[in-house]
């Protein structure tokens, strides 16, 4: 249910957005600026739930927080399609961002309560690939809309996404349980003691001392993420039809390879940081996405294109679910709304800026080529930062312990 959510909220709330944006753009006459806005104005609205989630989910439980949340995000995806101009987008768009926030925070937290600390990383992997079905489907679904309804297939394509986010929100309604206790259960890998045993069984989800230079560590580098990641997911769509001529379909075609690619990226990397540890596994996903940004800022085609969008989609969504069970290695489980919150609220400015800048950048330069060396030259920084990441140390005491959150 958790890939579910995530599928909906990000990967129709905010992902499907590239496939839609070439027709709506000249639907809507919408210049590389008010494109970069209308993206930017997604993540203002996924900055401000991240400040709301964790009281509301204190107040209404995970499940119920999550519902309301697909509810919004579902509806706003649907009144999309009615926009009429540039405003009335950004400020339907925005609520959107609001919803997916408010989604993605308490999913990702559920996951510190569900799995102990040796198999959080790969149970985030399988959570944060949503995202990664969701842009198969748009790559081929939306071009086959365009092409059956013309002008007014953007639309449609709004109308067709969010009934099934609405779909999925009472599913999740249903399905979703917001701790293992409450069904009589303990989180997956953690260590249970004989009944005889004087010692009283502590989860290693319960290890660890976080405090203030750790977390705005660890935001720092999910700052970077969301500056640079965001760039590509959002006009490489626009970069392939509009620069290099692609059809939309085509275009299309490399959307859905992208997206399938993805499905990969966060169960392999995040056990692979059980494994290595969670900075071993930044620097490896950091180099990949360089490399990428790297690749189609240089303008080459045929094998360094096809390489570009491959070292994407593989390492897609990776950093989310790696930096998701790193703040639960630290925080615990009690902490990991509050934690996690924090850390993503940091990381929403990075989604804030990166498209707009971008947009403005390629308004100037007439292309999205600088746009794309910018984000290598943050993803580099990424790598810096990951390198000087501490690994958590065993504390004596049973609970972790955040300190100045």
């Amino acid at each position: 249910m958790g890939t579910l959510s995530i599928f909906a909220c990000l990967g129709f709330g905010r992902f499907a957005l590239g496939m839609l944006l070439p027709s709506m753009a000249a639907s809507l006459r919408l210049s590389y600026a008010e494109m970069g806005f209308i993206s930017t104005g997604n993540f203002v609205g996924y900055l401000f739930a991240v400040l709301v989630s964790g009281f509301g989910v204190q107040r209404i439980g995970a499940k119920k927080f999550i519902f309301f949340a697909l509810l919004l995000v579902g509806t706003t995806m649907i009144l999309s399609g009615m926009a009429k101009g540039f405003l009335s987008l950004l400020v339907i768009y925005t609520l959107t961002g609001m919803g997916s926030g408010a989604t993605n925070v308490p999913v990702m937290a559920l996951v510190t309560s569900w799995f102990a600390s040796r198999t959080r990383g790969m149970a985030s992997g399988f959570v944060v690939i949503g995202s990664g079905f969701a842009i198969i489907l748009s790559g081929w679904l939306i071009p086959f809309i365009n092409e059956s309804f013309g002008e007014t297939g953007w639309r449609i394509g709004w109308y067709v996404l969010g009934s099934t986010v609405l779909v999925i929100a009472f599913l999740a309604l249903l399905l979703l349980r917001n701790r293992p206790d409450e069904i009589g259960l303990r989180p997956i890998g953690a260590e249970i003691l004989p009944a005889s045993s004087p010692v009283t069984p502590k989860d290693d989800t319960e290890r660890g001392v976080f405090n203030k230079s750790i977390l705005y560590h660890l935001g720092a580098i999910y700052f970077l993420f969301g500056y640079t990641y965001v760039i590509y997911a959002t006009f490489i769509v626009t970069t392939l039809v509009k620069e290099r001529g692609f059809p939309e379909a085509i275009a299309g075609n490399f959307w859905s390879i992208l997206g399938f690619l993805s499905l990969f990226s966060g169960p392999v990397f995040g056990s692979l940081s059980d494994r290595i540890g969670r900075k071993a596994g930044f620097i490896i996903v950091f180099s990949l996405q360089m490399t990428a940004y790297l690749l189609i800022a240089s303008g080459l085609s045929g094998v360094f294109l096809y390489l570009s969008i491959g070292l994407y989609g593989i390492a897609a969504w990776s950093i989310p679910c790696i930096m998701a069970a790193a703040v639960g290695d630290y925080a615990g489980p009690e902490k990991m709304t509050a934690a996690f919150g924090l850390v993503t609220f940091i990381f929403g400015f990075g989604q804030i800026s990166g498209p707009a800048v971008a947009g403005m950048l390629a308004e100037v330069q007439g292309s999205f080529a600088q746009s794309f060396y910018m984000a290598a030259a943050f993803a580099g920084l990424a790598i810096v930062l990951s390198i000087f990441l501490k690994k958590p140390e065993p504390d004596e005491q049973p609970r972790s312990k955040l300190r100045g959150i």
